[in-house]
């Protein structure tokens, strides 16, 4: 219960300023993600991980960001409803954008392992959301 309490209390929190802890945050993101996938592969360093997980951990972060974002906004109470499905399905597209934009970046190239690793963050993410915010907080608050 008192996990309950925190979370509420977070969300409450989150909600008063979602410019400096939602918005915000996933635009620097995702403008650095962008980027990231934007230069050839010799011109980053290596941080010693395997390239799938990589993507992972980046579209779990993206994943829970966006999905935030969408759970939060107060301009579209369809997608607020259901921000967990718009945010595989506009993700998701992303992804496949983004590997199809690193097809013509030089050392870089389209690679379905790395969707399928970009997928499973998004969705990973969308399930960290539920379990740990969302569910929690719309029981509590009676949302939805």
């Amino acid at each position: 219960m008192h996990s309950d309490s925190f979370r509420i209390r977070l969300y409450q929190k989150i909600n008063q300023n979602k410019k400096l802890y939602i918005y915000t945050p996933l635009v620097i993101y995702w403008i650095i993600l962008l980027a990231a996938t934007s230069f050839p592969s010799d011109a980053l360093p290596s941080i010693g991980i395997n390239d799938k997980y990589e993507h992972l951990v980046a579209y779990f972060i993206l994943s829970v960001l966006f999905g935030l974002t969408l759970m939060f906004q107060e301009k579209n109470q369809r997608m607020k409803k259901n921000w967990n499905s718009y945010t595989v399905m506009i993700l998701l597209a992303y992804g496949i954008f983004d590997e199809v934009h690193q097809y013509f970046i030089p050392g870089r190239y389209f690679d379905w392992i790395d969707l399928l690793a970009n997928f499973v963050g998004i969705i990973l993410g969308v399930y960290f959301i539920r379990k740990y915010f969302a569910l929690p907080i719309q029981k509590e608050l009676n949302l939805f």
